[in-house]
């Protein structure tokens, strides 16, 4: 311990008498974060630092090297204002550097001030409950590891399955983390500890990473990756149904869209039926289907599964269950107080038209 700690010392002394031979201005304040600070360090630890500089020319106070006489490697990275101030905003949980450093050398107290006022923001942020807007925060994530799930179902070498399959990994434990409203403070030595400690999580965690993690062929890597990011976007459904939402009134929300549903994909149907068209006809009802999701999240309308009118083998068949859904959306129209727009001709239209 006593070693480590001269050896860190020196270190820390080095960035100082560096940073005032070449510039003097751009080092801010020295922290110390990392196994240093969480007490896991063990004698081949490296020393984690928060280098802050104020301009360019503090870049040149990072090093990176190996100590042979220990057989350890160094890394002396430095960090500009900006990454802290978006470390403060928590739009991921890696944000121990901000939150747990231990400040070791500060040239001026403002700037120590000013490291504290990003601290309380993000600590303000953690502290608030979770919200609509938290959840966005953590769906991203989420969506980042959905992404990388997609590029292992279909790379073929096992190598680029893992590589995949390792992203995806990373960011299924930063979107819980975000869904828990925590950050990391510990290395990755210590994540199963820490994911396990959270709330919203799936109950067998640790058990679908590992499985991940030890089995040998492509597809047994792929379907415990499948498990995995299949009960993490549950718990995300979980979490999503617990968040209050304030909805408007259906009156305020779907007036209109009857009517444009019926502009832009009832012709289509009918048109795809005689062409036999199955990508019209199923992009129509994709469509529809986006429109509903997106008017369900503004007001509550019940579930529609317009997909279930589809039969491939049979468009004509298809548009009617289309025709169908209409006339049961009616009924949102009825339920609101809304009277649907229909006139009998264009000059009908114009006239009414003209006069409101």
């Amino acid at each position: 311990m006593e070693n480590l700690q001269i050896r860190n010392q020196k270190i820390i002394n080095a960035v100082i008498e560096k940073a005032k031979k070449i510039c003097p201005e751009s080092l801010a304040l020295i922290g110390i974060y990392g196994s240093f600070v969480t007490g896991d360090f063990h004698e081949k630890s490296d020393l984690d630092l928060l280098i802050l500089i104020n301009d360019d020319k503090g870049w040149q106070l990072g090093s990176t090297f190996i100590q042979d006489d220990s057989g350890v490697g160094h890394d002396i990275y430095c960090t500009a204002w900006e990454e802290l101030q978006r470390a403060a905003e928590y739009s991921d949980p890696n944000i121990a550097k901000l939150m747990d450093s231990q400040i070791v050398y500060c040239s001026d107290e403002k700037y120590r001030a000013e490291l504290e006022k990003l601290r309380q923001k993000a600590a303000e942020i953690l502290q608030k409950p979770f919200s609509a807007e938290d959840y966005t925060k953590a769906e991203n994530m989420l969506k980042e590891a959905e992404h990388f799930y997609m590029s292992a179902m279909i790379a073929e070498k096992i190598s680029d399955i893992r590589e995949q399959a390792g992203y995806a990994l990373y960011y299924v434990e930063n979107a819980l983390a975000m869904l828990n409203k925590k950050y990391f403070r510990y290395g990755t030595k210590r994540a199963y500890e820490e994911l396990e400690a959270m709330e919203r999580r799936p109950a067998n965690l640790r058990e679908m990473i590992e499985s991940v993690l030890s089995v040998n062929s492509a597809e047994q890597i792929k379907s415990s990756l499948t498990e995995l990011v299949r009960e993490t976007a549950l718990v995300f459904q979980s979490a999503k149904l617990a968040i209050p939402v304030c909805k408007k009134e259906a009156a305020d929300v779907i007036g209109g869209t009857y009517e444009e549903m019926f502009s832009n994909w009832r012709n289509k149907m009918y048109d795809a039926s005689k062409r036999r068209d199955r990508h019209l006809a199923f992009m129509s009802i994709a469509s529809l289907n986006a429109m509903l999701s997106e008017i369900d999240s503004e007001t509550d309308i019940g579930s529609y599964s317009v997909f279930d009118g589809y039969d491939p083998n049979d468009l004509q068949k298809t548009a009617q269950a289309f025709d169908d859904f209409l006339k049961e959306y009616l009924n949102e129209y009825r339920k609101a107080g809304i009277e649907l727009k229909r006139f009998e001709d264009i000059d009908s239209f114009v006239e009414h038209y003209l006069e409101n």
